[in-house]
């Protein structure tokens, strides 16, 4: 790693450090600079204000979920088996101490400045995650009935959160769920709205976003 890079990793581990102990609004830059062991010259460097400081933490939680691999649809496979697999790997992600600790972060500010959770959802809303990406392409094979794949997500991810995810977030304990029977009923839930194989044209549900 360069010295450069070296730095600002050492500046935003620093800033995480620093709002997660007094918050955004009373969090010092000096106290910052002097976490990181560089001069406020070189953190001003890097970073032009607090805000900017800001804003790469929240691109750091975004950048987690894009970075993970591109999950593509095996048609030789069960699709149940592919969405509960990759649900259980998305779980175990956002309720890790290091992404639930950033999240509840990069949320408490948000809650408190609506120009930055603006910012922040729309560039959320261009990440295409590795389940959409799943269940858009089990649709472009047919297994599922064409919608919009972003929508679908949210719908099958909101049900697996309230269950296992915000528990986590707001108390910090997990709850006394079994997961996994979570996850497979959810998912088959989602597969009893979305699959195409045993619907006919009567019961077939109608499209939700895009046809």
């Amino acid at each position: 790693m360069k010295l450069t890079d070296k730095k600002r990793k050492d500046i935003l581990d620093a800033a995480i450090l620093e709002f997660r102990e007094q918050g955004f609004p009373a969090a010092r830059v000096n106290r910052i600079a002097e976490l990181a062991e560089v001069s406020k010259r070189t953190l001003y460097k890097h970073f032009e204000s607090k805000e900017l400081l800001f804003q790469a933490i929240t691109d750091i939680l975004l950048d987690e979920i894009a970075a993970a691999p591109k999950l593509r649809y095996a048609p030789d496979e069960p699709l149940r088996d592919q969405l509960v697999a990759a649900v259980r790997d998305y779980v175990t992600h956002l309720t890790g101490d290091h992404y639930m600790g950033l999240n509840r972060l990069v949320m408490s500010e948000l809650l408190r400045d609506q120009k930055l959770a603006q910012a922040f959802l729309t560039k959320a809303a261009l990440q295409d995650g590795p389940i959409s990406s799943l269940i858009g392409d089990a649709m472009t094979s047919g297994a599922l009935r064409r919608a919009d794949p972003g929508i679908a997500t949210g719908q099958l991810l909101s049900m697996v959160k309230h269950f296992l995810v915000w528990p986590v977030f707001l108390t910090g304990a997990k709850p006394d769920l079994d997961a996994d029977a979570v996850i497979g009923d959810c998912v088959q839930m989602f597969l009893a709205f979305y699959r195409t194989d045993g619907l006919t044209a009567e019961t077939r549900p109608g499209p939700v976003g895009n046809p």
